[in-house]
């Protein structure tokens, strides 16, 4: 067996880095776990902070109560034998040390390491429309936050909009809060779905709460429509909030009142922190999204660096479960650690059984491929930088897409490229006439993520710890 100086190091606690510190642990290792949110569980499994009213579990999670009780009290078990660092945020990483910013003085450190997990996860995928700047419109995932984290809604009547489970789920889990969902707005169509349900059916289970969620949003009276297309969110100038959402249906233009939205397109992967290590990216069509590429334990391009959970590719919580597991067992094997054979095969199994199961998912809730044809130029994409679709088809036009980030600015904003780059990529695909595969990526840049001014001018301490 060879050994390292350094204990390996898992970035997130969210299903995938809880599994993969239990296997760790379960090998005599005592790992660090660096999470950016106080308590594990990731975003899915999101419990609210420890001075809140206790909720229930089936409250909170529904259907995924017992899974989620099960991650939960996994974590907890492992406390005494990891490294636990809460509130502790990953924006850059370099020469093997990864500097970290933590809880609410946001005081600053430098945690080498050897072996290292990455968990990050996802966050919503978002097209963008005209009023989608007004106050009172969310992401699903920020929806959700609200509701799971802080135990409020967004709005007193909401609309959800966009397509993708997440989009249900959440539609379901405000009602059955007791918040009013005015309507549920899909893009995708009935056709697409029915066409997707023989694979889909690989996964009963999962299938039949998507089934259910739909079935019972019907039966409580929330109107559901099919095959819209997005026009813009309707606000009052004067007292800058949400008033309504406007939409077409295939036949004509519709409207509906309401104080809040939430939108979004599924998920994408945070990519960011593989990207600052160096990872090997690869277009995946099935993601339609540049991705580090990983082999199928979870191994990156870069030696000593492993990729689990949807931070690598958008498979759900269950198989972010299984994939932090086996990147565990992997980084062990390579370590010279004996692990269970069977058990590797059996995880990998898991996993690759998925697949079909994602693919049709795609085929259910389909990004929206006229979305940029009907972006409008005035429609701003990028709202760090206030870049519109119209300055994006421009620079095309003149520069050519090398040229376009610089430019224009698009995806240089606090939230480097997470709400905008997919738009900005769909919008560079179009007016160029290549193939999204072609037309690149925004590269991740420290910091990944908004950081005091402070820490630009002044360097931390070698080897502090936070």
């Amino acid at each position: 067996m060879t050994t390292t100086a350094l204990p390996p190091v898992i970035v997130g606690a969210g299903p995938a880095g809880v599994r993969a510190a239990q296997a760790l642990v379960a090998h005599g290792l005592r790992p660090v776990v660096i999470d950016e949110a106080a308590r594990a569980g990731g975003q899915i499994y999101r419990r609210p902070p420890a001075n809140f009213v206790e909720r229930a579990a089936a409250t909170l999670y529904g259907f995924e109560a017992a899974r989620a009780k099960a991650v939960h009290a996994a974590f907890d078990g492992l406390r005494d034998r990891i490294d636990h660092r809460p509130d502790s945020l990953v924006w850059n990483a370099q020469g093997g040390v990864l500097d970290v910013l933590h809880g609410p003085t946001r005081s600053t450190a430098r945690v080498p390491h050897g072996p290292l997990i990455v968990a990050t996860g996802a966050t919503d995928r978002v097209l963008p429309l005209p009023g989608w700047t007004l106050p009172g419109v969310y992401t699903l995932g920020g929806a959700q936050v609200a509701l799971k984290f802080q135990g409020c809604a967004i709005g007193q009547r909401v609309v959800f909009m966009g397509t993708g489970p997440l989009l249900y789920l959440v539609a379901y889990q405000y009602a059955k809060a007791g918040a009013r969902v005015a309507a549920v707005l899909d893009t995708a169509r009935l056709a697409d779905q029915l066409a997707a349900t023989p694979a889909m059916l690989r996964q009963p289970a999962v299938f039949a709460k998507g089934v259910y969620f739909v079935a019972w949003l019907r039966a409580h009276g929330v109107p559901l429509h099919g095959g819209v297309r997005p026009l813009r969110v309707l606000g009052d100038d004067a007292a800058s909030r949400v008033t309504g959402v406007a939409w077409h249906d295939g036949r004509e233009e519709r409207r509906i009142d309401c104080d809040a939205v939430g939108f979004g397109y599924a998920l994408r992967s945070e990519t960011q922190l593989a990207d600052l290590l160096g990872c090997r990216f690869e277009f995946a069509p099935m993601h339609r999204a540049h991705l580090p590429v990983r082999d199928a334990a979870g191994r990156s391009s870069v030696a000593g660096v492993y990729l689990a959970g949807d931070g690598a590719g958008i498979m759900g919580a269950d198989a972010a479960e299984w994939a932090g597991e086996r990147a565990a067992l992997a980084l062990l094997a390579d370590q010279g650690v004996a692990v269970d054979g069977a058990r590797t095969a059996l995880l990998e199994r898991k996993l690759d059984q998925l697949t079909g199961f994602r693919r049709g998912l795609e085929r259910a809730f389909p990004l929206p491929r006229d979305w940029a044809a009907n972006a409008p130029d005035e429609l701003v994409v990028c709202r760090c930088e206030n870049v519109t679709a119209g300055t994006l088809r421009q620079t095309v036009a003149v520069n050519g897409a090398d040229e376009l980030k610089a430019l224009s600015r698009v995806g240089m904003g606090r939230c480097q490229g997470r709400m905008c780059g997919v738009a900005a990529a769909e919008i560079l695909a179009h007016a160029t006439g290549q193939p999204l595969a072609q037309v690149g990526r925004l590269r991740g840049q420290a910091p990944v993520k908004p950081i005091p001014i402070r820490l630009v001018t002044q360097a931390p301490a070698e080897g502090a710890r936070a």
